[in-house]
């Protein structure tokens, strides 16, 4: 009987102090942001988000050939893409950090091949410079179709795929751009056309009798992409302006590589991976045109092959012999 009086008491007194300390809370003027959680509407603190319109260029060019910035339609358009691209914040942001790896090698080849060098903009919005495939089957930073990668001297098949090689992708766009700046008269129409198709683009300037981008009426994605390219190329030259706040130590940089020259067979790619001081996946990283752990090279072509510097990414772990792999397997639950 004492047991469960004290019992009753116990649970008495718990019940009061609970009743005790919600009257408190009650009565107590909140004193963070926990306590406005009841509160009406009308009596929280909003702070307002300040959402501005991306500040517009003067003037703006693309390739050298002026952009008609006064026609109301061509200061919308793009007015459009800055708006889209400007508070698409993590993706742009990423762009930029690539940008710092990746335009020091597109660039030079840009300028060898004469090719103005706002053209590294269109790599950009087709594939945020990551090695993209495309749902149509374009693939690499320049998004190649196959058909496309072959007629302009990339090799593509189950162990090499050179549309993922930035050095000789960016020559192969190179070539197309080129040919579409002869067809077109234009650099911005060889844009439209890297876009649409050379046959296309064509088809269109018969229909409307027009050759200027600016005055042509095009498919959603093709009236839109040099005002991307566009977008892109001012956010990117002035990101501080557009809210883009980086340091140079938050950019990546380039990865410093030795280049070695393959003429022969490789017939097991991580063997050589670990010969040279890493592993598989740092060598797909650097070489992501190696489709295979193969490279059987029946034509004994020449291939360059990156490995990064000595010790800059160095394997963690050794290469497992053959008696090794085996115990892990049989040791499957």
């Amino acid at each position: 009987m004492r047991s469960v009086f004290l019992f009753s008491f116990s649970i008495l007194w718990m019940t009061a102090m609970l009743c005790i300390s919600c009257r408190a809370s009650a009565t107590e003027a909140p004193d963070g942001p926990a306590g406005t959680e009841d509160l009406p509407s009308a009596a929280r603190a909003v702070e307002p988000s300040i959402v501005l319109s991306p500040r517009m260029p003067g003037r703006l060019s693309f390739a050298g050939e002026e952009v008609p910035l006064q026609m109301f339609d061509v200061f919308e358009s793009l007015e459009k893409e800055l708006i889209v691209n400007a508070y698409l914040h993590s993706s742009t942001m990423q762009c930029i950090k690539r940008a710092a790896r990746f335009f020091p090698a597109i660039e030079p080849i840009l300028k060898a091949n004469g090719i103005p060098d706002d053209f590294k903009y269109l790599c950009v919005i087709e594939s945020s410079l990551t090695q993209a495939v495309s749902p149509a089957g374009a693939a690499g930073f320049w998004q190649f179709l196959k058909t496309t990668a072959a007629e302009f001297g990339l090799e593509v098949n189950t162990e090499v795929d050179e549309r993922y090689n930035i050095d000789l992708s960016t020559a192969a766009a190179c070539r197309y751009l080129q040919s579409a700046r002869d067809q077109f008269g234009s650099w911005t129409m060889a844009a439209a056309a890297y876009n649409m198709g050379k046959a296309g683009a064509a088809r269109q300037v018969r229909r409307q009798r027009v050759s200027n981008y600016y005055d042509l009426l095009l498919n959603d994605e093709t009236a839109r992409y040099v005002y991307r390219i566009l977008a892109l190329k001012v956010i990117m030259e002035q990101p501080g302006t557009y809210g883009f706040t980086l340091q140079p130590d938050e950019l990546y940089a380039p990865i410093p590589c030795d280049t070695v020259k393959v003429s022969t067979p490789v017939p097991d790619l991580v063997k050589f991976a670990f010969d040279h001081g890493i592993n598989y996946k740092t060598l797909k990283i650097m070489n992501p045109w190696l489709r295979e752990t193969t490279l059987s090279n029946k034509r004994g072509k020449t291939y360059r092959i990156l490995i990064p510097e000595a010790g800059f990414r160095p394997s963690v772990s050794e290469m497992l012999d053959e008696a090794s792999i085996r115990k892990i397997e049989s040791t499957q639950p």
